[in-house]
């Protein structure tokens, strides 16, 4: 046993840890409870707690020349539900820090790590992980549809608090799955040392927020997603350590970050957080221990790793010459490169079939490979470019966007450099005080035919999907996590009927193989026309790995496009099988009911054509229902 601690203690001072939660932290023994903390700077550390009255009377004694302290409490002193911290005695100075690696965390504003109830939670998911390692490991793509959510204000009580863990599962499971979503992706549940619910001033990485409930509790909530058919994905913020007085920043009385800048505070966690020093070794072992702590603790489906660009450049948001270049004469960190590189590692080593996603911002070339010496390894990245593209288009007035139509089609040059998801993020590009609809052009009903344009341009281009909570509403007011989503708004026929709408195309991306069997390549897209600026309407052709095919025409003007010529690759019969503006969606009703026969006039270098009536500021999809002819292009 002796020799496994002290393999474990050396594996984490040199950064290769993965389990560090297994060394580290309150443990139950066979005579007692064992405390151990690293604290490298400490001249001594004592844990108070409820357990001795608050006092000094239980030293930890150092194990380790890197710094770890350990003491073990008999059996009796420390029982579950009481609170306790450490105090570390550091260059004359005393510190009251919560458990780094505590596993409960007490209601804020309280700052103490809770002893945990020992009992093992009796999992139920066996049949969904099973189905995760079938689904995933397949050759072709899978649809990934994310629902993000905070879990403080998706859904209130009427006097304001917020919904627990148990009552969340049993209203946001059957919603997800009613509204098409496969996933559902949750911000930082993490424990965190502000009062403010959205605050990343986390005190305890390895503790879900107490305020909705016990981590046995969050356990039952993931539980019911599974049994749904819901994954669940975590958002994970590594890149900052608290810097208040109860967080990791300066622990022991000495820092663990890099930067203390205006520009890190101003592009990374703000004034209370700054970024983690990724050379220190069991700062490594802290962090990937973490993630993975997540991955078998709470069978999480996926990690959302937030702020990689605030880490991966040496000092992000200044200009060349204002930072020192590193051996290859850029301002690329390498210490995060390799972090990321072991962090993707050993995830996947252990769970293959576990997303890995970068909310990268920048043009990184390697995000979601390991190729090069800039490759980081994760499964994908967030398409920043093409949210802000997507909503700076739509916030035109339709008479300018001719000018502008290379926003709606760049995307196109670089889609298949990455493996990419499709934001549409309270956090990218949308304004803070206003939602997607309040930055639309047009009228009211503009707004909305404008909306459910831009997300069939979402659900039917390359790449994954993501859409915060809210969105599929047609929530005017941005985000507030202090409010809930304005569910009120669906008690207007607008609103509801837009819902409905998103709805139905997320069922029809989920139905439809070619939308996602190979949109990580050219092999699943086509152009028909991107070239249609004067008009600013969009065409292409999207396949699945059989050779199925549907076919997308968006018209980005609050013009109705009578016998408008679309190039097809097959003679015979197509059919319209959605268009945004039918009227139960809130359209104005323009849309091909009939059978539309091919002629045989080639156009837009295809063998073939149509000829169909475009509605205003709508979507139209087709497919061929009966071919004539096998030409192909």
């Amino acid at each position: 046993m002796k020799k496994k601690q002290d393999a474990a203690i050396k594996s984490f001072h040199e950064g290769t840890n993965e389990r560090s939660y297994d060394l580290l932290g309150l443990h139950r023994s066979a005579s007692g409870f064992v405390f151990r903390v690293w604290a490298p700077h400490a001249e001594q550390v004592y844990v108070v707690g409820d357990f001795n009255e608050w006092t000094t009377r239980d030293p930890l004694f150092r194990i380790s020349d890197g710094g770890v302290w350990e003491a073990e409490l008999p059996l009796g002193r420390v029982k579950p539900g009481q609170n306790y911290k450490y105090q570390i005695v550091s260059k004359g100075a005393k510190y009251y820090k919560s458990d780094p690696f505590g596993t409960c965390m007490e209601t804020v504003p309280g700052t103490a790590t809770v002893v945990e109830d020992t009992e093992r939670y009796a999992w139920r998911d066996d049949g969904w992980l099973e189905y995760r390692k079938q689904t995933v490991s397949k050759p072709h793509g899978k649809p990934l549809n994310i629902y993000q959510v905070h879990l403080g204000s998706w859904k209130k009580h009427e006097d304001g608090s917020s919904y627990s863990y148990c009552e969340m599962a049993s209203e946001l499971a059957p919603y997800v799955k009613q509204m098409g979503y496969t996933h559902i992706e949750l911000l930082p549940v993490m424990e965190q040392g502000g009062g403010n619910p959205w605050e990343t001033r986390i005190s305890s990485y390895f503790a879900p927020a107490s305020r909705y409930g016990t981590p046995k509790d969050f356990m039952r909530f993931i539980d019911s997603m599974h049994e749904a058919g819901v994954g669940v994905i975590l958002d994970w913020v590594p890149a900052y350590f608290s810097k208040d007085e109860h967080g990791l920043c300066e622990f022991d009385g000495v820092a663990l970050y890099e930067y203390e800048s205006p520009e890190r505070m101003e592009y990374g966690g703000g004034e209370h957080a700054r970024r983690f020093d990724v050379s220190r070794s069991e700062v490594v072992s802290f962090l990937i221990s973490n993630a993975m702590f997540w991955i078998e603790r709470y069978h999480a489906d996926g990690i959302c790793v937030r702020s990689v660009s605030s880490v991966i450049y040496l000092d992000y948001g200044k200009q060349e010459g204002e930072w020192t270049p590193n051996i290859y004469g850029d301002n690329r960190c390498l210490e995060a490169i390799r972090f990321f590189r072991q962090l993707n590692r050993s995830v996947k080593e252990n769970y293959p079939d576990v997303l890995m996603i970068a909310e990268e911002s920048t043009s990184w070339q390697g995000v979601t490979n390991l190729s090069g010496y800039s490759g980081l390894g994760f499964d994908l990245k967030w398409n920043v470019g093409w949210t802000r593209d997507a909503l700076c288009y739509c916030g035109m007035d339709p008479i300018y966007r001719k000018y502008h139509h290379e926003k709606m089609t760049f995307s196109m040059i670089h889609a298949f450099a990455e493996k990419y998801v499709l934001p549409l993020s309270y956090s990218d590009g949308m304004c803070e005080t206003s939602g997607i609809q309040n930055q639309i052009f047009g009228d009211y009903w503009q707004k909305f035919a404008t909306h459910r344009a831009l997300i069939g341009f979402l659900m039917t281009h390359p790449g994954k999907k993501l859409s915060f909570m809210g969105n599929e509403i047609g929530q005017f007011r941005g985000w507030d996590p202090l409010e809930q989503v304005e569910w009120n708004l669906l008690d207007y026929v607008s609103h509801a009927r837009f819902q409905h709408y998103v709805s139905e195309l997320n069922h029809l991306y989920l139905e439809t193989p070619a939308f996602w069997e190979a949109d990580d390549s050219w092999d699943g897209f086509q152009w028909i026309d991107p070239d249609n600026r004067e008009q600013s309407i969009l065409s292409y052709r999207r396949l699945d790995v059989k050779g199925g095919e549907v076919i997308v025409v968006i018209n980005f003007t609050p013009v109705v496009r009578e016998d408008f010529l679309l190039g097809v690759p097959y003679a015979g019969v197509y059919e319209e099988i959605l268009s945004s503006d039918e009227i139960r969606f809130g359209g104005s009703g323009v849309v091909n009911k009939k059978d539309i026969f091919t002629a045989g006039r080639s156009w837009n270098c295809l063998p073939y054509s149509l000829r169909l009536t475009l509605p205003p500021l709508g979507m139209t999809v087709l497919r061929c229902k009966r071919k004539r002819s096998l030409n192909s292009t």
